[in-house]
């Protein structure tokens, strides 16, 4: 028997007794609004180890409902439907392995539900399966790309004072992008015992953050990490229509609990940009360090938006990951554009493991509507298979 959660048994019980102290005339109900995110989706991967190409139509329909407050709480619910409308494509679960991996599979599920309270002077406290992103997304997401999002059984709470943000979450399991249905239980969900300690300043000189994250897999205990690190990022203007900007970040981990030590891994984050008119150009630097036995992981990241889009460093490899990048975006016309250059490279080592390009145009086209195509060609130079893949997505939000 799968273990119960405890925070989803909390949030379970708080759906049936709400409605019980909330009146029909109550803010609970007549607050309450009707949350719905449907998107549908072509994903196109033409990958070189496989004769065949990867197309996958896909609809993801979110369907939800949040309460009004009644003495500052309040209940999240939402359900995920994925369905496939053309299948000619390896979801990791529909056994079609002669086709390239999509990891969108069919099924239907809790997305989220929790309780929360907002004390009304800066303290929110949620209790439930809940999405939770810190910074960036680069150590903690809800890998928002995928048609099945990333959200955790978790107890978070969130504390403002002035310009200082405290955030601090405890996991209790993460429930993976594959869905609850998918035939192997960890691909599904993994348990946890996860404290996630996250504190930003913003002051004149810029935002500081500090953060640790001590995270050990139950089901996984080899993958258990301590990560501690420190984020600063600053906008500079410089005149009307014009500033500079730059992100340094570094971080330390190693294995915690019952993983193996194989010594320290460090992280290393250097971004500078300029903005004129709404356009940006950014030069960049990521170091994911390896040392031959284990290398730096953010397994609970949104990793699609970073090592470039073709996804093919979503496991660091264990001599570790160099992504030297530029990245332009800005308008054109109605909708904005970005293209990003990758370089990768081998920490240690400094073997090749090749260059990408991706492409991207946004359209938000009509209130609540957006559509996007988006791009991504690897070029291996001999580290695994040339990929590219190609999106289409049209989505509407309420």
């Amino acid at each position: 028997m799968q273990r119960r959660s405890t925070c989803e048994s909390i949030v379970f019980a708080s759906l049936l007794t709400m409605p019980l102290v909330a009146s029909a005339s109550s803010p609970f109900f007549t607050e309450g609004k009707l949350l719905l995110d449907v998107r549908l989706r072509s994903e196109h991967v033409d990958d070189a180890a496989f004769a065949r190409d990867a197309n996958a139509l896909t609809l993801r329909t979110r369907l939800g409902w949040r309460s009004g407050n009644v003495a500052g709480f309040h209940l999240l619910a939402d359900v995920d439907d994925v369905r496939a409308l053309d299948e000619s494509y390896n979801s990791t679960a529909n056994g079609r392995t002669s086709y390239p991996s999509v990891s969108d599979p069919e099924g239907s599920e809790w997305n989220q539900a929790f309780l929360g309270w907002d004390s009304g002077s800066g303290t929110l406290v949620q209790a439930g399966r809940q999405r939770i992103i810190y910074d960036n997304h680069r150590f903690i997401g809800n890998v928002i790309w995928r048609q099945n999002e990333q959200t955790y059984d978790a107890l978070s709470v969130r504390h403002q004072y002035g310009d200082l943000t405290f955030n601090y979450a405890w996991l209790d399991k993460v429930h993976r992008v594959f869905g609850n249905n998918h035939p192997i239980r960890l691909q599904a969900e993994q348990d946890l015992d996860a404290h996630l300690l996250n504190a930003t300043w913003k002051g004149v000189p810029g935002s500081f953050t500090g953060y640790a994250y001590l995270i050990e897999n139950e089901d996984l205990p080899l993958n258990s990490t301590e990560t501690f690190g420190l984020r600063h990022t600053r906008t500079l203007p410089i005149s009307e229509g014009l500033e500079w900007w730059y992100v340094g970040e570094f971080a330390r981990q190693e294995g915690w609990r019952d993983a193996l030590s194989n010594g320290t891994v460090d992280y290393l984050n250097l971004e500078a940009g300029l903005r004129l008119s709404g356009h940006g150009l950014r030069l960049g630097y990521e170091l994911l360090d390896g040392n031959g036995q284990r290398a730096f992981q953010t397994p609970l990241a949104t990793l699609h938006a970073f090592n470039g889009w073709a996804d093919r460093f979503l496991v660091t490899p264990v001599n570790g990951l160099e992504d030297m990048h530029v990245k332009f975006d800005g308008p054109l016309g109605p909708m904005r554009y970005l293209v990003a250059l990758h370089r990768f490279e081998a920490a240690q080592g400094g073997q090749a493991f090749g260059d990408e390009l991706d492409l991207q145009l946004v359209w938000p086209f009509a209130t609540r509507w957006t559509a996007m195509a988006k791009f991504a060609d690897y070029r291996s130079d001999g580290f695994g298979t040339d990929i590219k893949k190609f999106w289409l997505s049209l989505e509407y939000k309420h």
